[in-house]
């Protein structure tokens, strides 16, 4: 039989596991400490093909803003502005002028630490699929603090009995709301638009250029190849 613990042994038990605790928030957490995923499957399906309408449209056909002007898109990925705070993750964001390369084995690869880019994302999206997401509130307040150049809030049900698309640049601390949603420092905007997106038609919220005109995905760009062939006469 286990002998029991005394009151005595007890407290000075939890005495040790509390200044254990206080050691271990004290110091500096390594990289390799941070959680940077939960495997929560918590969007839905439209938010999902969303994202990665907005992610590879960019990979599959954007050049960038410019000659030796590298950016990375991503969707649904950990923003960590500091190593103590907790991590934001926007449905989609956009950084200009760093090359990123993903290593499996480099952890710092696989999340945005803040710290290790050198610079906050450029453009943040976040999609509204309810009203306890606190896109219009908490979450907007953090990106400022960040110090992300541009944010935007799509609404597409009109959860927060707003405007479907809201754009919003920096000033100073805080954001102000955009007229049009043009990115001028990416050289970038978006736009809604309606048409089909793999298997579903919907109204989506699409990257554009200077014109309005969409950023192709790699499916659209292989049609209009196709359609442009035929006009020629062959036969793709």
């Amino acid at each position: 039989m286990k002998a029991k613990a005394n009151s005595t042994g007890r407290a000075a038990g939890n005495g040790h596991t509390q200044a254990a605790a206080a050691r271990v928030r004290a110091r500096e957490l390594t990289i390799e400490e941070l959680i940077i995923q939960d495997d929560e499957p918590v969007d839905n399906i439209l938010v999902e093909k969303q994202q990665r309408l907005l992610t590879e449209a960019l990979t599959s056909s954007w050049k960038g803003p410019g000659k030796g002007r590298p950016f990375a898109v991503f969707a649904n990925v950990g923003l960590f502005p500091e190593k103590k705070q907790t991590p934001l993750v926007p449905d989609a964001m956009l950084v200009v002028d760093v090359a990123w390369k993903v290593d499996r084995k480099r952890k710092e690869t696989l999340s945005y630490f803040l710290w290790i880019v050198g610079k906050p994302p450029d453009v943040v999206i976040e999609i509204v699929s309810d009203r306890r997401g606190g896109e219009a509130s908490y979450k907007m307040t953090r990106y400022a603090k960040m110090g992300v150049p541009y944010y935007v809030i799509y609404d597409p049900e009109q959860w927060l009995k707003s405007d479907e698309l809201r754009v919003f640049e920096l000033d100073r601390s805080a954001y102000r709301p955009l007229p049009k949603p043009w990115f001028s420092d990416v050289k970038l905007g978006l736009k809604l638009w309606e048409g089909r997106y793999e298997d579903m038609s919907e109204r989506w919220l699409r990257w554009c250029d200077a014109r309005g005109r969409v950023i192709p995905t790699g499916a659209e760009r292989a049609d209009s190849l196709e359609a442009k062939l035929r006009e020629l006469g062959y036969e793709p």
